[in-house]
């Protein structure tokens, strides 16, 4: 089934305890593989391991599409595709391993199998969860937001749905949860509680298809779904996160180890060392396309979008599976050459990189620097993430995971405290560089343990109910509110002398909060004490999450009945994005009167073009101006929450003046004359 690799080596435990020596392939069932599995899977036979060729070299590559996806998002649109890589190694190989524990021992010993695994997982999630927790409650801000509930998620292998049930969205970087990445971990290890079972169900069948079958049709259901529910204009974070939208990759993982175990069981002759050629070119042919059309996919799918659903990723998951079995064939060359330095270095490590990255990159952008807000700013936070995650990871890999793994949670924490107090006395009678470094890496595991224990437990108890961003719009709401009660109580408001269609008067000298009527979304609400202060009276009508299209809709109803004011500000470019034939419609309702277009400011892949489409529009049509507030608030401190995208009180007078200067520049001799293609 899969190539072979003999070979003696020796382990030394860093902490001190005795090395392990064994031979790759025939190693005694109480010592350890050295390959690594992951980043969210790992070794889990007890029995005799051969060493699956390719598979770190491939577990690196997915690791880096993911870390550009998340540092570098605009060089590569697709990345978020490592995962679902990950998802067809981690299927295969957990399944081969218990079908090779079947094929040895007749039963899966499943205490056993759900100890590895807890084994591998668990100690260095906790330290990921203990560091940042702590890290981000010295930061401060919105990182600590829910945070009760992510740790208890992660812990509990059930983030996945704790997201998709507080609302989460996976494609919005402007709100993102400390502990995101955890998601594909959670849908991992609710597979693998199952997948043992599913497998001693299915080894009662004859024949290697009829065994694969039911698991290929569970994997065909998992991607049918996926792409009915983006048919029906699901939520696409839900389609994203669910366990049973999401779970193809991992099913036709082990359907296909199913399809490739060895034949003759335990008792099977040992593969050949080296395949022929015709092998050898059907496996890199395969193995080429596969990573081939991956790379495609990276670079051309857009995260979220119909395609991505409807196609996207499981064309992507038979690519990757299409290189596992290439690689993993007995004696090829490819197999060989994804494993080649540094490659197998970052595969090992792909568990801990991945764990690591996600948090770190919220900490470090909400740390900031002198680069904040200027243009290098994502690609110094991004640059400094990813040293800081392969330093960590790397150690997190050598003094937390490798001793846990192979010697268990309490001999690990036994040895630990043995070999604490063999350095001590070592620094005694023979100091040296080396007892030195084990001393200080021991005392700094103990202190890290000791400080982020308690001031984990200070941030949960202390995270704010609320975002920043969230704290903005409901002061906005509030204060919306208190305007619509004030119209119903107070005098009725004089409506506009004219109707729907109907020709709007000259433009006042100066307009007024009084002749202005508004329309936009949650960026608009958490300006609107300032909107209201600078232009006194003005009418505003403002919603969470509200697009172009339903603007326009806003829009047409106020104009028919006759509330719509001389004078239109419209802020609807932050939630998707605008076309030319949807302003065409915007200006069609409106009449004849002016429109103020208010830009939209974010860190959202739609917002540049949103922005480009509105000031060439505002070029080219008589009595339409834009309001720069992109340009007025990039770069102040302090005026945006959190989420870089809605005003606190100083950036609400900062986005009131945009539109106050935008309506001088709409009473201008030059836009007065005419000096634009006239309106339709």
């Amino acid at each position: 089934m899969s190539g072979v690799t003999l070979r003696s080596c020796q382990i030394r435990c860093p902490l001190g305890c005795q090395n392990l020596t064994y031979t790759s392939g025939v190693a005694p069932q109480s010592r350890r593989p050295q390959t690594e599995i992951s980043p969210v899977s790992s070794p889990s036979s007890p029995a005799p391991t051969a060493r699956f060729a390719g598979l770190d070299g491939l577990r690196a590559i997915a690791v880096a599409l993911v870390l550009v996806y998340h540092l570098f998002p605009t060089l590569l649109p697709g990345g978020f595709l490592g995962v679902d890589v990950f998802f067809a190694i981690s299927g295969f190989l957990i399944t081969s391993l218990l079908l090779r524990e079947l094929n040895q021992h007749g039963k899966i010993r499943l205490v056993a199998f759900w100890r590895r695994r807890a084994r591998r997982l668990l100690p260095a999630l906790a330290l990921v969860l203990l560091v940042c927790t702590t890290l981000a409650l010295l930061v401060g801000g919105d990182l600590l937001f829910g945070i009760g509930s992510q740790i208890t998620g992660a812990a509990l292998f059930m983030s996945n749905w704790l997201f998709i049930a507080n609302g989460a969205d996976y494609f919005a970087r402007d709100t993102p949860e400390l502990f995101r990445n955890t998601w594909s971990l959670s849908i991992e290890e609710q597979f693998y509680i199952l997948l043992p079972l599913l497998l001693l169900a299915l080894w009662r069948l004859r024949g290697r298809v009829t065994q694969a079958l039911p698991l290929i049709a569970l994997a065909i259901l998992s991607a049918t779904l996926m792409a009915n529910l983006s048919l029906e204009g699901a939520n696409p974070t839900r389609i994203y996160f669910g366990s049973d939208t999401h779970t193809f990759g991992l099913l036709l993982g082990a359907a296909v180890a199913f399809l490739f175990q060895p034949s003759g069981g335990g008792n099977s002759k040992p593969a050949p060392t080296q395949a022929g050629p015709a092998r050898q070119i059907i496996a890199t042919a395969v193995a080429a396309a596969g990573l081939a059309t991956l790379a495609w996919l990276s670079v051309t799918l857009i995260e979220g979008s119909p395609a991505s659903f409807q196609g996207g990723f499981q064309l992507a998951t038979v690519a990757a599976l299409a290189v596992v079995v290439a690689v993993t064939r007995p004696g090829v060359w490819v197999g060989s050459a994804l494993d080649v330095q540094p490659l197998r270095w970052v595969g090992e490590r792909s568990y801990g990189i991945y764990l690591w990255h996600w948090p770190l990159l919220l900490i470090i952008a909400g740390i900031g620097g002198p680069w904040r807000g200027s243009p290098a700013d994502g690609w110094v936070v991004g640059g400094i993430t990813l040293v800081a995650t392969f330093g960590i990871a790397a150690l997190s890999y050598r003094f937390v995971e490798q001793p846990v793994r192979r010697l268990g949670i309490r001999a690990a924490i036994r040895g630990f405290f043995g070999a604490f107090r063999k350095v001590g006395a070592q620094s005694e009678t023979r100091p040296g560089v080396l007892a030195r470094g084990r001393q200080i890496w021991l005392f700094g595991l103990t202190a890290a343990l000791v400080v982020t224990i308690p001031a984990t437990a200070y941030a949960v108890a202390t995270a704010p109910q609320q975002s920043s961003a969230a704290l903005a719009i409901a002061r906005g709401q509030a204060a919306l509110d208190q305007q619509r009660h004030d119209a119903k109580s107070g005098a009725k408001e004089k409506a506009p002398p004219h109707g729907k269609g109907a020709e709007t008067p000259e433009p006042s000298a100066t307009f007024e909060g009084r002749n202005i009527s508004a329309v936009g979304d949650s960026v608009m609400l958490a300006s609107l004490p300032e909107l209201s202060s600078g232009l006194p009276g003005i009418q505003v009508d403002a919603a969470v999450s509200r697009g172009l299209g339903v603007g326009v809709e806003v829009v047409s109803d106020l104009a028919a009945e006759g509330k719509l004011r001389e004078v239109l500000v419209v802020g609807l470019g932050t939630n998707g994005p605008v076309d030319a034939e949807e302003l065409d419609s915007l200006l069609e309702a409106a009449g004849t009167r002016p429109i103020v277009l208010i830009n939209a400011h974010g860190e959202r892949d739609w917002i540049p073009g949103v922005n480009q489409t509105l000031a060439a529009y505002a070029q080219t049509h008589r009595g339409v101006v834009m309001a720069d507030w992109n340009g007025a608030v990039t770069g102040v401190p302090d005026a945006l929450a959190d989420d870089g995208i809605h005003p606190n009180p100083s950036g609400g007078d900062i986005y009131a003046g945009a539109v106050e200067k935008a309506l001088k520049e709409l009473q201008s001799p030059r836009e007065a004359l005419g000096y634009k293609v006239p309106r339709r």
